[in-house]
């Protein structure tokens, strides 16, 4: 699998957690997901991790689901690709 793409993962975040009005532009590669940033909670980060592994065919387990993999839609595209990179046959 090609590498993952800052803009997949923005629209990945969109979609999954159907955030109207929010385009991939609007979410800034490097700005915080929660809080002060997209405003994401701890339900988002449950839907977001069912996501990535349902699209990637990762596996995401609770210790790896950090407050660092999910500060930033760049965090989150930088651990989906050690993951996918990690994976046997990858």
């Amino acid at each position: 699998m090609d590498r993952v793409q800052v803009a997949e993962i923005k629209q990945l975040i969109i979609t999954s957690l159907n955030l109207p009005g929010v385009t991939p532009a609007d979410v800034v590669d490097d700005a915080p997901l929660f809080g002060a940033g997209l405003g994401l909670d701890s339900v988002d980060a449950l839907e977001l991790v069912v996501a990535l592994e349902k699209t990637y065919g990762i596996q995401i387990a609770d210790d790896q689901v950090g407050r660092q993999v999910f500060e930033s839609a760049q965090a989150l595209t930088t651990f989906v690709n050690s993951r996918l990179s990690a994976a046997p046959g990858m």
